[in-house]
């Protein structure tokens, strides 16, 4: 699972526009942000720096407190 929709909101960025700096189809992010299809780590990675956030804000964690 990630938060890349919950980032994208909070940062008021449209899927369109990620998709155009990922180099990447709206289909595929839109997959993303629906949790239909995981990232690559280092797509991932790539989202985080575009985004501007720390890659551990785009996953949820698989701990439990």
């Amino acid at each position: 699972m990630n938060r890349i929709k919950e980032v994208l909101e909070q940062k008021g960025i449209k899927q369109t526009w990620l998709a155009e700096k990922l180099g990447k189809s709206y289909n595929m992010v839109n997959a993303y942000v629906q949790n239909r299809q995981q990232p690559r780590l280092e797509t991932l990675l790539e989202i985080a720096v575009i985004l501007d956030v720390d890659v551990k804000d785009l996953i949820v964690s698989n701990k439990h407190s």
